[in-house]
């Protein structure tokens, strides 16, 4: 099994195949169909050459519009762009929104404090399964991952942690990867996204801010992922149901994506 911290092309920040795990069956997940990674708005002309080269034929991004118009991204050539806004209904959790926030340490404070930015993840996450918008959005990635023309794919948010690490564990525990390493390769991405948050972290305390506040903004942690998959239990009763039920992603869409992704056993 390769490393899920090891990235392909290590100047761009979190940018992993997603194959390479067993599934249960004694398969294992085919790589150089998905990549999951950062957006892609800071690559290099050659940065999105090489993600071309890697056979990159769709991205799937899944920011917001706010997002998108702060840091629209830099299209491998030849790539087709599709938008699944997973937080659509509720742009006030983007990303986008925490600019302003974190330029005022004392306002931070209020907003994060107390365990508040903790709560935060553990509330999105949820929502990541249940908010229609969510639900529009990853049917639309799984869809498109299923034909052979949405892929090979390279999905992403803003920092490849969130949103695109539910995307990913969801994908891999409906190919019947088991958990252990589906948590793995979710929890690759804390230090992976470290050094690109790290300014931002910096440029936080210089102005009299606790970067402990900031730690469950730009880290991740197993009780987030948790909180999801509690959600799906408890409104779907498995990871397969919630495709089936909460995304209308039937056992023929399920299996057509278990034939191309899965190879062996």
């Amino acid at each position: 099994m390769p490393d899920p911290g090891t990235a392909i092309l290590p100047d761009i920040p979190n940018l992993r195949d997603v194959g390479g795990v067993p599934t249960r069956s004694g398969g294992r997940v085919r790589t150089g169909l998905l990549y999951r990674s950062v957006d892609l708005s800071r690559i290099t002309d050659a940065q999105a050459a090489a993600l071309a080269a890697l056979g990159v034929r769709v991205v799937y991004d899944l920011r917001t519009d706010d997002e998108r118009a702060i840091a629209p991204d830099r299209m491998p050539p030849g790539a087709d762009l599709v938008v699944a806004d997973v937080m659509a209904d509720d742009t006030g959790a983007s990303p986008a929104a925490f600019g302003p926030i974190l330029a005022d340490p004392a306002h931070a404070e209020r907003v994060l404090g107390g365990g508040r930015s903790a709560r935060f993840f553990l509330e999105r996450y949820p929502a990541f399964v249940t908010m229609p918008s969510a639900r529009t959005a990853y049917r639309r990635l799984y869809h498109g991952l299923a034909r052979p023309d949405g892929r090979p794919g390279l999905v992403h948010c803003t920092t490849g942690k969130d949103r695109t690490g539910w995307a990913v564990a969801a994908l891999l525990l409906v190919l019947d990867v088991p958990e252990e390493p589906v948590l793995e390769d979710y929890l690759a991405s804390g230090p992976a996204v470290a050094p690109l948050m790290a300014p931002a972290v910096e440029e936080f305390r210089a102005r009299g801010g606790d970067p402990a506040l900031l730690e469950p903004l730009v880290g991740v942690d197993p009780a987030y992922l948790a909180a999801a998959l509690e959600a799906v239990r408890e409104g779907y009763g498995s990871v397969r149901g919630w495709f089936a039920d909460g995304l209308g992603i039937d056992a023929a869409g399920i299996d057509a994506l278990r034939t191309a992704f899965v190879e062996g056993g």
